[in-house]
């Protein structure tokens, strides 16, 4: 007989033994005046221990029995007065329980029947007389005899407020019972017939699901209005608790029930359709499974979907999640999993290709074709990825374009200017409302192949804040020995990116993280010279702009190589060619208006033609000013726009210290410290009265103070600067000179040769001083470019000054 089988037995046995005649107190008593506190309590009694239960005064309740002592202690008593002790165990783990192992408040009782059972256990019907203290441990064989003493119940006058208190108890144990699937509904009409406060409040105590160490604290009460209101406590707990349980239980039903319903409905729309030839999403699913029977993939992946697709058709159609679903099956069928096109390593073409598309930048071409001739040999594309760093606008991401039409690859490109969120990278779990995998394979997916070529645009500008760090992301993407198991999180599959040639763009790799830059060759495309955009104008610009604007070829004439030039010079100020470009389409849209409104203009246009279309001249390029004062010497800069000039000026007057003018930088203003000092430790070396550093402040300004100056390459021209003027000896005319100084008087070399070379032909300058070093930058420049120059290499600050200063004073 298993737990639930005697439990019931047992039941049914104590409501026999309820109406049949027996020497029990009455449970449902009439008799107002009966009381617990007139049952005699001897001085020792045999103590009983209960496993997680507790018998309350006036209730009947069968206990099974199973330790020896036990069943040794009630056969005893049943021969002898019947009257036993009750008491709770604190930890019901114990088998031989002693005093300290019982709670000290337990209950007096009569043995009532002993049952033989039908599994071999012995039961024992007790009934409640009254509640006792232990008090002492008298003898524990053979079982356990303790001295106890009677507890008392204090009365309490039936006011209004206890009738209240009475009355709440039973309403609450009404609902209780109706709430509660435990406990038997005759239990309703016994209630309704207890008159007796104390009888009801046990009742109830006993016949609820009140926690054990519940139950142990109504025993502690001794005043009966007192236990009735803390019972009332409990109930209210109770109720709520069995409010929250059934509440959820109706959820779940509900649930339930509904499902069932969508699913019938589901079926007779099936049926419905199939009736009608209409099965849309069944045959939409059929054609996925086509569709990956002739699909080139891993096994790993088909298997994959096969699974995913099953799922799918079990799925209810107007499931939330089937859309999501779905949406996920056909990502993976349409991504070009071992898709490729058939590479082009006709290195000659890919030369040819990289000609037309872009005139110049003869240095990048050439890294771009050595590039490809070693993925040529190698067979594979485990080789750093490219980066191509350098200002706006000189064609770092036409140069990607170009590279895919060489190789016969398909292009993709994506921009991560401002990128914030790793999932725009790694794609969303497919989990969340709107999740799509992340740019890189939705790229993939669009140009349907493996092996495109993927310039990743504007990768310095990747932004890093709490909302997350894509450049992490994309340390994965860019590191060859990573990407063949690309994971993104929508795909929650490894995707194999080897094949794919990655190409980066950036104006400033210093933003770049170092472990990112670590992972590309870094190509520089630097900024084009005056004669390099003339002709990028003639062969690019101008013929699609003519084409943008509805002119013939024949009017390419108009844009003679001066006037291009003059454009180039007075109406932009760029590394790159995209304001040209704007202003040739200016041009063109001036053009154009005249011919429509049958204006007469000359197809030979000139240059104040140009400037009344383009306004003023929106640049004025510096030009050189002469050597007619002591102290000023023309320097060489690098600008994002290209080369320039600028003019170093050191005064002397009254006083002590160095100041610094025209919106310089810590390193400029580092330079013009070191050039100083430099000239106070080697005075005499210029002729230069030691003394006069006490009295005399030197005061340095580079002019156009609303332009940030920053950089060591000044360093060379402060230095003569402040030699002339202490010396008051002039500098050679036409000169400029770039290099920075050390307190050794070292000149150490500098970059942007090619830009400031070309900078300082444009104002005038004959003769450029440099750094020894810096002779091989001139070789690698063209030379028509330097044709007209002359180079002055130096070493130390006593060359540049013997050579650069005049012999005579002013």
């Amino acid at each position: 007989m298993d737990d639930s089988q005697r439990s019931n037995f047992e039941r049914n046995m104590y409501y026999d033994m309820i109406s049949s005649e027996s020497e029990i107190i009455p449970l449902f008593s009439e008799d107002e005046e009966l009381d617990f506190n007139s049952v005699d309590v001897p001085e020792s009694l045999p103590i009983l221990p209960l496993k997680n239960a507790v018998l309350f005064p006036g209730i009947v309740m069968p206990i099974t029995v199973g330790r020896e002592k036990s069943i040794e202690l009630v056969r005893d008593y049943n021969k002898k007065s019947k009257i036993i002790g009750t008491a709770t165990q604190k930890n019901p783990q114990i088998e031989d329980p002693q005093i300290e192992d019982l709670y000290e408040v337990a209950s007096i009782a009569q043995i009532v029947r002993i049952l033989e059972m039908p599994d071999g256990n012995t039961t024992v019907i007790l009934q409640g007389l009254g509640r006792v203290t232990i008090e002492e441990q008298l003898q524990s064989e053979p079982y356990l005899m303790c001295k106890t003493a009677a507890r008392t119940d204090v009365k309490s006058p039936l006011d209004d407020e206890f009738k209240a208190i009475l009355g709440t108890l039973k309403d609450m144990i009404f609902k209780i019972i109706k709430l509660s699937a435990n406990i038997p509904k005759e239990i309703t009409f016994a209630i309704k017939n207890i008159t007796n406060p104390l009888f009801l409040i046990n009742f109830i105590a006993a016949n609820t699901d009140v926690a054990l160490e519940q139950k142990l604290e109504l025993m502690h009460v001794d005043v009966v209005k007192d236990r009735a209101t803390l019972l009332m406590k409990f109930l209210a707990q109770q109720i709520q608790m069995l409010e929250i349980k059934n509440d959820i239980l109706m959820k779940t039903r509900k649930d339930i029930n509904q499902q069932q319903r969508d699913f019938f409905l589901q079926q007779q729309i099936k049926q419905i359709q199939s009736e009608l030839g209409d099965n849309s999403m069944e045959q939409e699913i059929q054609d996925l499974r086509d569709k990956a029977q002739h699909k080139k993939w891993p096994d790993s992946i088909r298997l994959h979907f096969e699974k995913e697709v099953t799922k799918l058709a079990r799925m209810n159609v107007q499931a939330a999640e089937h859309s999501v679903h779905y949406n996920y099956v056909q990502t993976l069928i349409e991504l070009p999993w071992d898709e490729h096109t058939e590479d082009n390593f006709d290195l000659d073409h890919a030369q040819k290709i990289l000609d037309e598309d872009h005139y110049g930048l003869e240095k990048v071409k050439d890294r771009i074709i050595e590039h490809l001739a070693v993925l040529k040999l190698k067979g594979d594309f485990k080789s750093p990825i490219i980066c191509l760093y350098g200002p706006p606008g000189v064609g770092k991401t036409s140069l990607g374009k170009s590279v895919a039409r060489a190789l016969n690859r398909k292009y993709a490109r994506i921009s991560l200017g401002g990128l914030h969120d790793e999932s725009e990278i790694r794609g969303h779990r497919k989990t969340y409302i709107g999740a799509m995998p992340g740019r890189i394979i939705q790229n993939i997916k669009k140009i349907k192949t493996s092996n495109p070529v993927f310039v990743l645009d504007e990768i310095d500008k990747v932004g890093k804040d709490f909302r997350g760090d894509p450049e992490s992301a994309l340390l994965e993407v860019l590191d060859p020995e990573q990407n063949n198991s690309f994971y993104d999180n929508y795909l929650e599959l490894d995707y194999d990116l080897s094949n794919v040639l990655f190409i980066a763009t950036a104006n400033n790799i210093g933003n770049i993280s170092p472990a990112l830059r670590d992972r590309m060759e870094l190509i520089d495309v630097s900024g084009y010279i005056i004669e390099e955009k003339v002709e990028i104008a003639k062969r690019h610009l101008i013929p699609n702009q003519l084409k943008n604007h509805g002119f013939d070829e024949e009017y390419a004439a108009i844009f003679t190589n001066e006037l291009v030039e003059h454009i180039v010079t007075y109406y932009t100020r760029e590394s790159g060619v995209r304001t040209l470009d704007k202003r040739i389409a200016s041009v063109l849209r001036a053009l154009a208006k005249k011919m429509v409104m049958n204006e007469e203009f000359d197809q030979t246009m000139t240059i104040p033609q140009v400037e009344t279309i383009l306004g003023p001249r929106k640049i004025s390029p510096d030009i050189y000013q002469g050597n007619d004062i002591a102290g000023v010497v023309t320097g060489l800069a690098w600008t994002q726009a290209g080369g320039d000039i600028l003019f170093i000026e050191t005064s002397l007057s009254k006083g002590k210290d160095l100041s610094m003018t025209g919106n310089l930088g810590n390193v400029m203003k580092e330079s013009a410290t070191i050039a100083l000092e430099y000239i106070k430790a080697h005075a005499q070396d210029f002729d230069i009265d030691s003394n006069i550093f006490e009295n005399t402040h030197v005061h340095v300004h580079v002019p156009e103070g609303a332009i940030p100056k920053d950089g060591p390459s000044a360093g060379v021209t402060m230095v003569t600067s402040m030699i002339s003027a202490f010396t008051k000896r002039k500098v050679k005319a036409r000169i400029a000179m770039t290099g920075e100084i050390t307190l050794r008087g070292k000149v150490l070399p500098v970059g942007g040769i090619k830009e400031k070379i070309l900078a300082a032909k444009r104002a005038g300058i004959t003769e450029i001083f440099l750094c020894t070093e810096n002779k091989k930058d001139v070789d690698d420049i063209a030379p028509l470019y330097v044709k007209g120059l002359k180079f002055t290499y130096i070493s130390t600050i006593q060359e540049v000054v013997g050579k650069a200063l005049l012999k005579t004073t002013v």
